[in-house]
């Protein structure tokens, strides 16, 4: 049965914590990473009524993607309405755990599911990350541990190339060394000229995992004094991760039926879905992006959208955008559109701890905090004739 710093492992290394924003505040809320976990429940908000439903379902996680904390804190004090979530969620043994702005950067990620919710395919990043910067160890081992360093250096968190694990490069040759007085050799004898078969081993990681790298290195390697060597990569713009997606559409279609689509493809809400531009515009290229992503407009129009679907649009950037640009704007709740993220975070953390005793669900709380929006009737006089859509 997985711990709970197992799971956070699986979780990190699909929303890598170097994905998120500076101001962000992401990982582990609450909980002891030593205790066993048998039940996970992923949620948008970590609200009352979703650590509830956690607490009554006996998780012993809840993972949100909204923080519970965004500003420092110098006390959890039960009476702070966010105290007393964290002091309830310790007393029933359950953890919570946040993956925010990592979550939306990574691949696949909020966005990738918003994305496939309203029929997009293949898609790219709509602003590219800057890729998590990289380090390269270059390692000196005996041919015969190899791979057992390599298995070491890999659960350390080096080796992930993409959808690759354990990637590395080796190269054979003859190693060379004196023991002086004082050594305590694994292999030759003080004062005498030894040569070792051995493996040169380069595998490259994240360098926040520096520090977990070398020292699976020291403790793996049969050496008193392993040779290393750690080189610094030159970082580049990803062509997986990022900001928003960017596909196109199957067949092209108008955008008053586009706009169905994406209805039907969002959870149920209160005030649905708001779209600004020409009903009878065609829509084949879009642009999603989950979460507020009004800075992304003109990042969408740049890119060729013919339309953009995100949510908290304001009206200036709205109106300033319809003036400019024949991009259509689709804008639905905040909630609606990163809610699909909940069922593909959940199906990957399945797979990615197949093999342990684990129970992964999705919440059943509706967060979103707008319960009720009112539309004029027929009897009521409103603009354009009281027409609600088009």
């Amino acid at each position: 049965m997985p711990t709970l710093s197992d799971v956070i492992a699986a979780l990190e290394a699909r929303y890598d914590p170097a994905l998120a924003e500076s101001w962000d505040a992401v990982g582990l809320v609450c909980g002891d990473p030593e205790v066993a976990v048998r039940r996970v429940m992923f949620a948008v908000d970590p609200v009352t009524a979703a650590v509830d439903e956690a607490i009554d379902q006996r998780m012993d996680l809840l993972v949100t993607h909204h923080p519970l904390f965004l500003t420092g804190v110098h006390g959890v004090a039960a009476s702070d309405p966010k105290g007393r979530l964290v002091h309830r969620l310790i007393s029933a043994g359950c953890g919570l755990f946040v993956a925010h702005t990592n979550a939306d950067r990574a691949r696949p990620g909020v966005s990738d599911a918003l994305a496939t919710a309203i029929g997009l395919g293949e898609t790219d990043p709509l602003e590219p990350a800057e890729a998590t910067q990289l380090d390269k160890i270059i390692a000196f081992i005996p041919s015969a541990e190899a791979h057992r360093i390599v298995d070491a250096l890999s659960e350390a968190g080096a080796g992930a190339i993409g959808d690759y694990s354990r990637a590395a490069f080796l190269n054979e040759g003859t190693g060379t060394f004196i023991p002086e007085p004082g050594a305590n050799p694994a292999i030759g004898a003080v004062g005498s000229v030894e040569e070792v078969a051995e493996s040169r081993i380069e595998m490259v990681f994240p360098r926040s995992r520096r520090n977990d790298v070398v020292a699976a290195l020291r403790a793996a390697h049969p050496y008193e004094e392993p040779g290393y060597n750690i080189v610094g990569l030159a970082s580049l713009p990803s062509a997986r991760q990022g900001l928003g997606r960017f596909g196109t559409l199957d067949e092209p279609m108008p955008l008053r039926q586009f706009a169905a689509q994406v209805l039907r493809g969002l959870p149920m809400t209160a005030s649905g879905l708001r779209v600004a531009g020409d009903p009878d515009r065609e829509i084949r290229t879009v642009a999603v992006c989950g979460g507020a992503g009004g800075s992304l407009i003109e990042t969408a129009r740049r890119a060729g959208a013919d339309a953009f679907l995100t949510s908290d649009l304001r009206h200036h950037a709205v109106s300033e955008s319809r003036e400019s640009s024949d991009l259509a704007l689709l804008d639905a709740t905040h909630w609606a559109t990163e809610w699909p993220w909940l069922d593909l975070a959940a199906r990957l953390l399945r797979q990615d701890l197949s093999d342990e005793m684990i129970e992964v669900k999705v919440s059943e709380c509706r967060t979103d905090p707008w319960n009720a929006a009112l539309q004029p009737t027929s009897t009521q006089e409103a603009p354009d004739g009281g027409q609600q859509l088009w």
